[in-house]
């Protein structure tokens, strides 16, 4: 199964900056995917403060290999209160799962999770744990089996709040205006990722307010056991030429979705494969050469150039007027989960300067950085073969 995870956002009105923090890392060689969220008291840059140091400990504490349950301990025990308030600096959830379905929680302070298994939403069993330091704080700790299908979604209080006071929510949303609105939405949309849920959700908390402007710092993260979306993106020459048309084949018969990014590469399957390459004739959009057509592919691209544009997108997002080849590219990466690139070892002397050693060759590097970003950012599926 691959773990499906996103978290939308939203800042306090009148702040730069967000009040709650997500971090997340996926762990390939281990098939497991590590999540906190935390919200820190207040809102704006004091909150950023507290709510990332509590996130980034928890995150770096359990990547260290350290039990979930005793680093929530731990960090439960560590955090201050706030003298006027007397309630805690900063809140958490956290979620350890892996592509088995084993699912460990703790959470402390936030909007209990909602667990939605064939439609329904279901109350797990936990364990409290009491701070050995502060009497009034306590800690939830869950274990979970989920399957293919099953959602956990998880907020901060700004979206359980949200709408407090209002003549017809006095209360605010509160967790059973959020559960209603997950279920009605994904039984208009079974399938929703979880970016489009995790939006959705952070756009009813503030459309939920009389002005439409949020009143505090609103998250919401979504995590969805599904079935993995598999991409394949050929790009460069093979090293071997006698090896072309088996790498052509592997090429063809791999599954999910297939890109090629190169006019050599493209040219290579089509003679191997006998399956010719369709040009735009219009030309091209913007400074990229426009995207060609060929039979059994779902995109195909120039190479370097429209690489590079792409990488851009992913840090910077989309801000050209015109959708062009890389803008194509960018969506057919973020639309997929594990993504193969076969990037080939021999040097095309288009884009190659023999003053500069092979390690720094421009396709390799610009792969390795595009990989990076769809891990880190995006927490995407990514391997990468030099062929």
């Amino acid at each position: 199964m691959f773990i499906d995870i996103d978290c939308a956002q939203e800042k306090k009105y009148g702040q730069n900056t967000y009040g709650d923090k997500f971090l997340s890392k996926r762990y390939p060689e281990k098939g497991e995917l590590i999540a906190v969220l935390s919200d820190g008291l207040g809102s704006g840059i004091k909150a950023n403060i507290l709510a990332s140091m509590t996130a980034t400990m928890l995150l770096k504490f359990v990547e260290a290999g350290r039990s979930i349950k005793r680093t929530c301990e731990v960090v439960m025990n560590a955090l201050p209160v706030c003298e006027v308030r007397k309630i805690s600096y900063s809140t958490f959830s956290v979620a350890v799962c892996t592509e088995e379905g084993d699912v460990k929680i703790v959470e402390e302070g936030n909007p209990q999770f909602v667990y939605i298994s064939d439609g329904k939403v279901i109350e797990p069993e936990f364990t409290v744990i009491d701070s050995e330091t502060f009497k009034n704080r306590h800690m939830h700790v869950y274990k979970l089996k989920l399957k293919l299908g099953d959602r956990l979604v998880f907020c901060s209080d700004g979206v359980t709040q949200a709408g407090l006071g209002n003549p017809e929510l006095k209360l605010g949303l509160r967790r059973s205006g959020l559960i209603k609105c997950l279920l009605e939405r994904l039984q208009e949309k079974p399938d929703i990722s979880s970016s489009e849920l995790s939006k959705y959700i952070v756009r009813i908390a503030c459309n939920t307010e009389v002005d439409r402007h949020a009143k505090d710092d609103i998250s919401c993260c979504v995590i969805h056991y599904r079935e993995p979306r598999k991409a394949l993106i050929f790009t460069g020459p093979p090293y071997h030429m006698e090896k072309d048309r088996q790498y052509a084949l592997e090429f063809k018969n791999a599954e999910g979705k297939k890109a090629i990014c190169g006019g050599t590469t493209a040219n290579l399957i089509s003679r191997e494969l006998n399956i010719p390459v369709k040009c735009d004739i219009t030309g091209s959009v913007g400074k990229l050469p426009a995207v060609s057509k060929m039979e059994g592919v779902d995109l195909v691209t120039e190479g370097i150039l429209t690489l590079t544009r792409t990488v851009e997108y992913l840090e910077n997002g989309f801000k050209d007027k015109e959708k062009n080849a890389a803008y194509e590219l960018m969506e057919f990466l973020l639309n997929s989960d594990c993504i193969e690139f076969m990037v080939g070892a021999k040097l095309n002397q288009a884009h190659y300067d023999p003053n500069l050693p092979i390690e720094i060759e421009i396709r390799k590097n610009i792969i390795k950085k595009m990989a990076k970003i769809l891990e880190d950012k995006y927490i995407k599926k990514v391997i990468v073969r030099y062929i």
